[in-house]
């Protein structure tokens, strides 16, 4: 545990006030980022406050009303969850780059170019994410992040979230494999042949076609045959 000259302060504000308490900045920015599950050794002062600096705590009135209860660690649980951790400046900026990397992978996936109907190269998103100078919040999770950016980056890049229907028929001698793989995209309708062969209708989202048409291939030899569905 740090002493209390290193603490950073981490901060909720609710129901009209303020709800502060002190932690680890190593240990917080783990939290933070998924990496650390609970807060046993994180806190560096077991006490609430108003004002971390000035050392002014709450009423318990207003830690009941706040949180519904006035038991330490269950209020410092919920501060650091939901509320505001001031990182240091190089934490704060690994966070950005994590979420920023989260979204350009959902972006590459799910987008598409509206002119020609194919997926955005990483790349290409990672250039207009730099020219639009969005903001990235790096605690927000990446897909309620979403809107925002892709409004801003529709001003540079034209995009729009699509999602395809591929019909697919794989021969008998492929198909108990193939329908591992099958399995991995949301299967709309499923037919087993009477000869062995299966029939399947799967959609994903538009970004997804190249690797799924790789994998189905590899899987089957190339012994398949797909069909984009309207």
């Amino acid at each position: 545990m740090v002493s209390l000259d290193k603490a950073i302060i981490a901060r909720l504000e609710t129901h009209g006030e303020k709800f502060e308490i002190l932690v680890d900045p190593e240990l917080a920015y783990l939290f933070k980022t998924g990496s650390k599950k609970d807060i046993l050794n994180l806190l560096v002062a077991e006490e609430i406050f108003i004002d971390a600096r000035k050392g002014e705590r709450p009423t318990a009135e207003a830690m009941k009303k706040a949180f519904g209860t006035t038991e330490f660690m269950k209020i410092a649980e919920v501060i650091l969850r939901k509320g505001d951790v001031q990182l240091t400046t190089e934490q704060r900026k690994k966070m950005v780059e994590e979420k920023r990397r989260k979204i350009v992978a959902i972006l590459a996936r799910e987008c598409v170019d509206p002119r020609t109907g194919a997926p955005h190269p990483p790349q290409r998103i990672e250039k207009a994410l730099e020219e639009s100078r969005v903001r990235i919040d790096p605690f927000k999770d990446a897909e309620a992040q979403l809107k925002e950016v892709v409004d801003a980056l529709r001003l540079i890049l034209p995009m729009k979230f699509e999602k395809v229907r591929i019909a697919v028929r794989v021969p008998a001698e492929y198909a108990p494999r193939a329908f591992g793989t099958l399995k991995e995209y949301s299967i709309q309708k499923e037919e087993w042949q009477s000869n062995g062969n299966l029939i399947v209708v799967v959609e994903m989202p538009a970004g997804l076609q190249g690797e799924f048409y790789d994998k189905i291939n590899k899987i089957t030899a190339g012994n398949v045959e797909t069909k984009i569905l309207k």
